[in-house]
C-alpha cells in the first residue's frame, strides 16, 4: 500500500505541474516571437550575401519573430545574387524591412531592387539610394532614356543600333520592367523606378520618402520599430497589420561557412588561388615526389574552381591566362630570348583584365594583384630560364654519362650477380664470373636498374 500511495503521489505531482511547465513554454515561445531579426548587408553583394540573408531568414521563421530587419549598405553587386535575395524576399512570410543605415550609406544598384523588393522600405537621413542601371557586359555606349546608344560623331542616316546596342538595350528594358514591376507590388512610385534603371537617377532620403518611393525615413532602428508599428503590408496576398511597438532586435551574424564563402568569392582571392594551384601542379610535374606541392596545388585549384563557378567569369580572359601560363613555360625549358616570355606575360596580363565580365562593384580584379601576379609568373620564368642556361654549361651529373666507367666496390655478391656500392648508391648488378665482397669493379654497361661490371684487374693497364 505505501509503494502505491507513492507511486500516486508522484504521478500527481507530475500532473500538477505540466500546466506549469507548459505555461513556462508558451511564456518562452512567446519572448522569442516578440522579436525582431537584424541582418546586416554591407558591402558588394554576392553569394556569400544570398547565403547569409537565406540563413537569417530560416532562423527568423524557426523563432517565429514578428520582423526582420536588413540594415543595408551596399554599392550594388551581383545580378544573379540580388534576384535570389528578391525571391527570398518575396516569398518570406515574415515582414521585412529594409532600411539604408547608419547615415552615409547607400542602397546603389543592386540594393535599390532589395529594397524596393521588401514590404516596407526606410533609410536614415543622409543616406541616397538609386543608380540601377545594369552594368554593360562588352561595352557599346551608355543608354540613354529612349534606349538608344551614344552615336555622338555618327552618321544618323546609319542603322540606328549595333548588335551591342540591342543587347545593352535589352538588358536595361529588363531591369526597368523588373524594378517597375516590384514597385507597382507593393504601391512605391514606378516612375521613379525607371528612371533609377534608365537614367541612373538617384535620390536623397528625404527627397525619397516625398516621392513615395521609400516609407520611412528614421535615424536609428528604435524609431524604425516606433514609425513600422500599426502599418499594413501584403504578403502572400494578404494584408497584414505589423505590430513593430517594443520588439527585442536580435542581430544574427553569419557563421564561419558564410564568412569562408565571402573569402574565397573575393575575386582576388579567387584569383591568387587559382594561381597557387597551378604553379603547385606544375612544380610537383616537374619535381615527382615532391607530394607537399601537389597537393596544396590541387586544394587550392579546387577551391578557386567552386569560386569562379560562382562568379561572373570570362571565358576568353581564362584562356588567355592559361595561354601565358604555358608560354612562359615554354619559355624557361626552351629560352627564345625573350619571345616567348613576353608573349607570355601579354597574354596573362590582358587575360587578367578581362578575367571578370562587366564592372560591377567588388567583383573586379585590383589591378595591384595583376601586376604583382604578372611580375611573379614573369620571375619564374627567368629563373627557371636562367637555370637552364646555366646548366648548359655544367658537366652531366646523372644518367649512363655518368656511370659507365666509373669503380664500384662490391658489397654482397653470389654466383654472377649481387649489390655494388657506386657514385654513392648501392646498385643490382651482374657479371660474367663470380665476385668476391670488398673487390673493386668497373661499370661497363647497364640494364635498366642493373649494371654490367667487370673486375677491374681484367682490364689491360694502358686503359
Amino acid at each position: 500500500m505505501r509503494g502505491a500511495a507513492k507511486t500516486f503521489l508522484i504521478y500527481a505531482a507530475l500532473v500538477l505541474t505540466m500546466p506549469a511547465a507548459f505555461s513556462v513554454d508558451r511564456a518562452q515561445d512567446g519572448a522569442v516571437a516578440r522579436s525582431a531579426i537584424l541582418l546586416e548587408v554591407g558591402g558588394a553583394i554576392g553569394p556569400a550575401t544570398t547565403e547569409y540573408l537565406r540563413q537569417g531568414f530560416k532562423a527568423a521563421s524557426e523563432r517565429e519573430a514578428r520582423l526582420i530587419i536588413l540594415r543595408m549598405d551596399t554599392p550594388g553587386g551581383l545580378d544573379s545574387a540580388m534576384r535570389e535575395i528578391v525571391r527570398d524576399i518575396l516569398a518570406s512570410q515574415t515582414p521585412i524591412v529594409t532600411f539604408v543605415s547608419p547615415s552615409g550609406a547607400r542602397a546603389a544598384s543592386a540594393g535599390t531592387y532589395i529594397l524596393y523588393a521588401s514590404h516596407i522600405a526606410a533609410m536614415a537621413p543622409g543616406t541616397n539610394l538609386g543608380a540601377a542601371t545594369p552594368v554593360q557586359l562588352g561595352g557599346g555606349g551608355t543608354p540613354r532614356p529612349d534606349g538608344s546608344g551614344d552615336r555622338r560623331g555618327e552618321d544618323k542616316s546609319a542603322p540606328t543600333t549595333s548588335p551591342t546596342d540591342t543587347l545593352a538595350n535589352k538588358a536595361v528594358n529588363d531591369a526597368a520592367a523588373y524594378l517597375r514591376g516590384l514597385a507597382e507590388l507593393h504601391g512605391r512610385n514606378a516612375e521613379w523606378a525607371e528612371a533609377a534603371v534608365r537614367q541612373s537617377a538617384s535620390l536623397p532620403a528625404r527627397e525619397a520618402l516625398q516621392k513615395g518611393v521609400i516609407e520611412i525615413v528614421a535615424p536609428d532602428v528604435d524609431d524604425l520599430l516606433r514609425q513600422a508599428n500599426g502599418r499594413s503590408v501584403r504578403i502572400g496576398g494578404n494584408q497584414v497589420k505589423l505590430e513593430t511597438a517594443g520588439l527585442a532586435v536580435v542581430s544574427i551574424e553569419p557563421n564561419w561557412r558564410t564568412r569562408l564563402l565571402a573569402v574565397v568569392t573575393n575575386p582576388n582571392i579567387a584569383f591568387i588561388l587559382m594561381l597557387v594551384g597551378v604553379y603547385g601542379l606544375i612544380f610537383e610535374f616537374m619535381n615527382p615526389g615532391t607530394v607537399i606541392s601537389g597537393a596544396v596545388g590541387a586544394i587550392c585549384l579546387a577551391i578557386a574552381l567552386f569560386a569562379l563557378n560562382l562568379l561572373p567569369v570570362n571565358y576568353a580572359g581564362i584562356g588567355l591566362v592559361a595561354l601565358g601560363i604555358a608560354l612562359l613555360i615554354a619559355e624557361a625549358f626552351t629560352p627564345s630570348f625573350g619571345a616567348l616570355g613576353i608573349s607570355g606575360v601579354v597574354a596573362f596580363a590582358v587575360g587578367s583584365i578581362f578575367l571578370f565580365e562587366g564592372d560591377v562593384p567588388g567583383f573586379t580584379l585590383s589591378p595591384a594583384v595583376i601586376v604583382a601576379a604578372t611580375s611573379v609568373g614573369a620571375g619564374l620564368a627567368l629563373l627557371a630560364g636562367t637555370a637552364a642556361v646555366r646548366s648548359r654549361g655544367q658537366p652531366v651529373v646523372t644518367g649512363n654519362a655518368v656511370l659507365l666507367g666509373r669503380s664500384g666496390l662490391v658489397r654482397a655478391w653470389s654466383g654472377t650477380s649481387g649489390q655494388v656500392h657506386v657514385h654513392g648508391e648501392r646498385w643490382q648488378a651482374r657479371a660474367a664470373e663470380p665476385m668476391a665482397p670488398g673487390q673493386r669493379v668497373r661499370i661497363i654497361g647497364r640494364e635498366g636498374l642493373t649494371l654490367l661490371v667487370e673486375s677491374e684487374a681484367e682490364r689491360p693497364r694502358s686503359e
